[in-house]
């Protein structure tokens, strides 16, 4: 399945990213993929959600770490380069082109929990996901403009995601 979406990410790329500017989006593609990685060193011991491949490909993508850098390698990239390449000029359809990603993607998390190609852990649900892709979206593309703003808002999330989850600090060992 995880492999069926990449494809999928990666033909949308080829059709409709901006691929004439990729070096302008290389530093959104970066830390995005720095965010996951960040993300997964933390929850390493305290996953929120866990990949797994059961219909096809399980004996290339056999866990949830090479699913996870499969999806850092192919969908994050490819998101990027269609999402900052064709971001709306007009303020009034922003908003709806972040919307517009976060259905993608929930529809996307959506389809993996129906193939139970995903699971969710300690108190993670589809409803947190959703809070979590609006704000990713909306971090992603002040990234794009101004870095600096982006990770102090990150930093701020995650304390707020951390607090709200009562992560242990003993995670930071």
């Amino acid at each position: 399945m995880h492999i069926f979406q990449a494809l999928l990410f990666l033909l949308a790329a080829m059709r409709w990213g901006d691929w004439r500017n990729w070096r302008r989006y290389y530093p959104t593609i970066l830390f995005f993929i720095g965010g996951d990685l960040l993300k997964s060193a933390l929850l390493h011991d305290h996953r929120w959600w866990v990949y797994q491949e059961t219909i096809f490909g399980e004996r290339i993508l056999f866990g949830h770490l090479v699913i996870n850098l499969l999806i850092m390698a192919v969908i994050y990239p490819s998101t990027i380069i269609i999402y900052l390449g064709k971001f709306p000029i007009e303020k009034s359809k922003r908003i709806f082109w972040i919307l517009f990603w976060v259905l993608i993607y929930i529809t996307m998390e959506s389809i993996n929990l129906y193939y139970d190609v995903i699971n969710y852990y300690h108190g993670w649900h589809i409803w947190w996901s959703v809070i979590f892709d609006i704000v990713m979206f909306a971090i992603l593309w002040i990234h794009h403009s101004r870095p600096l703003l982006a990770w102090a808002f990150s930093i701020t999330w995650l304390i707020i995601l951390w607090n709200i989850f009562d992560l242990p600090y003993t995670l930071l060992k």
